[in-house]
């Protein structure tokens, strides 16, 4: 462990956050006053403890770490009940927690059509086309995925295509990065779009040469659309709930921030971890769009325990839109269309106004800015807040793609967390350098910059606009190459991080950021036992990718299971 991450994780855990209570007694290393419930050897303990960085064994008894240490010392902890899980060869780290999510959105994902990865508008609208067979006339189809610059030319769609693929059928189909609708004629009937209706603050209807809707809709004009299509009912949501959550668990996360949810999921939510049935922890931020004014007279969920299933304690804003549809702000035009700079969906008087009203009401908050110019936007907001009370608070910045050299060290010095995605990059790469130009370029997933600044990273992926393996992200965030290995070196390879300081980054900074430094985010005695155990130890190159996950362990409890052992030949 570096001396740099070892004073990284000592401010992180060297005081405790305001509402989280200490952390119990380091267990004994001699005989145990009681046996432990769980018991588990490995290769190696990455704790990402300053005091202890390795170990052999861990002992869990309740929700709580007792023992970390040798597996011979651990051998004090076996009783007649104990579950051991001897694990040569496996590695055991901190839960991993994705610290930017869409629980529920890849919930929804996992049952509506996917497009993604698909090399033309005409394949989408094949899928499409076998989507609507057997419908009912006039039953919605909806979907997420396609990316324009997969496809020849890189143009945007127009909705020809989905009107021959499903005429009596509304289509709506978000973009990968969920920044953009494309919609077929239907669904334009459907909510009473026409040539006539105007683009609303902080949205785009593209057209045609004659003025008419093409059938894309960005960013705030997706709502024209979207309001028409039915709202889920409670049931789907919760079991749309649980099967994320399942494919969450077999990606290895313990836990995940759920970035923008309405009050009706969050119900959802709060009876599924009342009945001791969400199988993961959920740390919850309200959709702000309608929410903010009724702030005043809610509060914030706390968790001083730790041990929460589900917490709602922030609040999510948009700033701007996404690099890939050209909707991100920035201080100049884009390089690849000069007549646009993108859009701020707020501006920068509205931002200020709700990041007052968001602290005011003692709440967390997170806001969504990809570039340079939303990342300013946000970053002045925080600041008009007064010293140290975004800080305090722990206000984010989600994405903080294209920064300015002037705003970075502004994270550092307003205490404001940084929440990137590592594959963002990765996936970004092929087309973002013609979006900004080479200059722009230096303040472009700037992780390792910012981290070298003093300011906090927090990783996650998006998912479902990427793929919810965590270790996908440490790949990307160590290498900088997509999963092929280009380009060699890494792209713009002074950013990487290493190893450990990207598994802080999925480990005690989303700790930090949700208020639970003291209690979750390192395996040591008195901690949550919140553990993700690996196939085999982790090295900072392609193998990262192929890595099994053997075991999550959530609150002391077996979440997933390890696979048996091999019958022997």
């Amino acid at each position: 462990m570096s001396n740099a991450l070892r004073a990284t994780l000592l401010s992180l855990f060297g005081s405790l956050a305001p509402g989280c209570a200490s952390p119990g007694p380091p267990a004994p290393t001699s005989a145990p006053d009681a046996p432990a419930d769980l018991v588990i050897t490995a290769g190696v303990v990455r704790t990402m403890d300053p005091g202890r960085p390795r170990a052999e064994a861990v002992a869990v008894r309740g929700e709580r770490i007792v023992f970390v240490g040798s597996a011979a010392d651990a051998k004090a902890f076996v009783g007649p009940e104990t579950r051991v899980e001897e694990l040569p060869g496996r590695a055991i780290v901190p839960g991993l927690v994705d610290g930017h999510a869409h629980l529920y959105g890849l919930g929804v994902a996992l049952e509506t059509l996917s497009v993604r990865g698909v090399r033309s508008a005409e394949a989408a609208a094949a899928l499409v086309a076998d989507s609507a067979k057997g419908r009912p006339s006039g039953e919605w189809i909806t979907g997420r995925g396609w990316d324009q610059n997969l496809w020849p030319g890189a143009a945007f769609p127009t909705h020809a295509p989905l009107d021959a693929a499903a005429p009596e059928h509304p289509v709506a189909l978000r973009r990968v990065d969920g920044h953009a609708l494309w919609a077929n004629a239907a669904a334009m009937r459907a909510a009473g779009v026409g040539r006539g209706t105007q683009d609303p603050a902080g949205g785009r209807i593209l057209r045609d040469a004659a003025g008419e809707p093409t059938g894309v809709f960005v960013d705030n004009a997706m709502g024209l659309v979207e309001a028409k299509i039915p709202a889920d009912p409670p049931a789907v949501r919760e079991r749309r709930i649980l099967r994320a959550a399942e494919a969450a668990l077999s990606s290895g996360l313990t836990a995940v921030h759920e970035m923008g949810i309405d009050d009706e999921t969050a119900s959802v939510y709060r009876a599924l971890a009342a009945a001791g049935r969400l199988p993961i922890r959920v740390y919850a931020y309200l959709a702000g769009d309608g929410h903010l004014e009724g702030l005043k007279a809610r509060a914030p969920d706390v968790d001083p325990t730790g041990t929460a299933l589900f917490v709602l304690r922030g609040v999510k804003l948009f700033a701007d839109g996404a690099l890939g549809s050209r909707g991100a702000a920035l201080l100049e035009p884009y390089a690849d269309e000069p007549s646009t700079s993108g859009l701020l969906l707020m501006d920068r008087e509205a931002l200020a106004r709700a990041a007052r009203l968001v602290a005011d009401a003692g709440f967390q908050l997170a806001v969504h800015a990809i570039g340079d110019r939303a990342n300013r936007a946000v970053l002045d907001a925080f600041e008009a807040l007064g010293p140290g009370r975004a800080a305090a608070l722990r206000f984010r910045v989600e994405h903080a793609q294209i920064l300015s050299p002037d705003d970075l060290p502004r994270f550092s010095a307003l205490g404001v967390i940084a929440s990137m995605q590592p594959t963002h990059a990765t996936s970004d790469m092929p087309w973002a350098p013609a979006r900004l130009g080479p200059r722009r370029l230096e303040g472009a997933y700037a992780w390792r910059s910012l981290l070298s600044s003093g300011a906090r990273l927090v990783f996650g992926s998006d998912f479902p606009v990427e793929d919810p393996s965590p270790l996908l992200g440490l790949y990307a965030a160590v290498t900088r190459q997509d999963l092929s290995g280009q380009p060699p070196g890494g792209w713009m390879p002074g950013e990487r991080l290493d190893l450990d300081e990207a598994l802080l980054a999925f480990t005690a900074a989303p700790a930090y950021a949700a208020f639970a430094e003291g209690q979750r985010g390192r395996i040591a005695p008195g901690y949550v036992a919140d553990l993700t155990v690996l196939g085999r130890d982790l090295s900072p190159d392609r193998s990262l990718v192929g890595t099994p996950i053997d075991m999550v362990v959530v609150g002391g409890r077996v979440a997933r299971a390890p696979a048996p052992a091999p019958a022997p030949r």
